[in-house]
């Protein structure tokens, strides 16, 4: 070996590889090779401190604060119970809300079709000045 004193021995008892740009485990501050950095590859005993999940609420999406020894299930469950803010009639909010003014025409779009000579608001069907007989302008319309 020509420069014993470059690198470090993998941490981990099965390995023991020398590598020679070793990394530091940030939980347990050991050196391990690039095989047995993670927390489940070395069975890290501090991995506790450092692998933290936050769970989220499925209904309204926030996170729900954990302490230590507390199980996340009853956690998220007693937040959906009494602080969730989750607001069932928003998921069922109406698309089609634009209600043509033709009489007699019950049809809704989900855009506004604004006609340009009266302004008021048609379906597809009545869109054209024609079609929902236009009384916004004094000019002529002809079919052509």
């Amino acid at each position: 070996m020509e420069l014993p004193w470059l690198g470090e021995h993998c941490s981990e008892r099965t390995c023991k590889q020398l590598d020679f740009l070793p990394l530091k485990c940030d939980a347990c501050g050991e050196v391990f090779c690039k095989d047995h950095i993670r927390y489940d590859d070395h069975k890290c005993s501090s991995a506790y401190k450092k692998n933290v999940q936050v769970p989220v609420c499925p209904l309204c999406n926030t996170p729900i604060p954990v302490q230590k020894g507390e199980i996340p299930d009853i956690v998220v469950g007693a937040h959906i119970d009494k602080d969730c803010k989750y607001n069932p009639a928003q998921q069922k909010q109406k698309i089609f809300t634009n209600k043509c003014l033709k009489p007699g025409c019950k049809r809704k779009e989900m855009m506004k079709v604004v006609c340009e000579q009266c302004g008021g608001n048609f379906c597809i069907k009545h869109r054209h000045p024609l079609d929902h007989d236009c009384r916004g302008s004094s000019r002529p319309i002809s079919k052509a």
